[in-house]
C-alpha cells in the first residue's frame, strides 16, 4: 500500500513540477529593400528578376522598318490592281455578284451564291481541301 501511495505521490508531484511550454512572438521581416527589407537582398532579387525576364533587347516585334512597310504596301497595291484587272477581264466591266455562278480557276473553284443578306463567295482549294467564304453584304 505504501508503494502505491509513493507511486501516486511521485506521479502527482511530476505533474506539478512539469516544465511549462514557452512560445515566441512571430515577427514579419519584409524581403524587398524598398519596403523595409534588408539592403543585402537587392542583388538576389535583381538577378532573380533578370533570369525570369523573357524580353530580349533588339528582338522586339514592335519596331517596324519603314522600308519593309513600304515594300509590303507596294505589294498589296500591285496585287489589288492585278485582281481588279483579272476580274474585269474574266467577267467584263459589269461584274454582278448577285448572279449565281461556279467558276473553275485551275486549282481553285469559286462559287457565287446570292442570298437575302448579300452574296457569299466560296473559294475552294482543290489541292489542299481548304475553303474560304467571303460575304458581300447588300447596302
Amino acid at each position: 500500500m505504501r508503494l502505491v501511495f509513493l507511486l501516486l505521490l511521485g506521479l502527482f508531484g511530476a505533474g506539478l513540477w512539469a516544465p511549462t511550454a514557452t512560445a515566441q512572438q512571430f515577427v514579419y521581416q519584409p524581403t524587398i529593400p524598398a519596403f523595409g527589407g534588408s539592403p543585402l537582398n537587392y542583388q538576389w532579387l535583381s538577378s532573380s528578376a533578370q533570369t525570369q525576364n523573357a524580353f530580349k533587347p533588339g528582338r522586339s516585334t514592335f519596331r517596324r522598318d519603314p522600308l519593309a512597310n513600304f515594300e509590303r504596301t507596294l505589294q498589296r497595291q500591285i496585287l489589288s490592281q492585278l485582281s481588279r484587272e483579272l476580274v474585269a477581264n474574266r467577267f467584263g466591266g459589269d461584274f454582278d455578284p448577285t448572279q449565281e455562278g461556279l467558276f473553275d480557276l485551275g486549282e481553285f473553284t469559286v462559287e457565287i451564291i446570292p442570298g437575302l443578306g448579300g452574296a457569299s463567295i466560296r473559294i475552294f482549294n482543290e489541292l489542299t481541301g481548304e475553303e474560304t467564304t467571303v460575304t458581300i453584304p447588300n447596302f
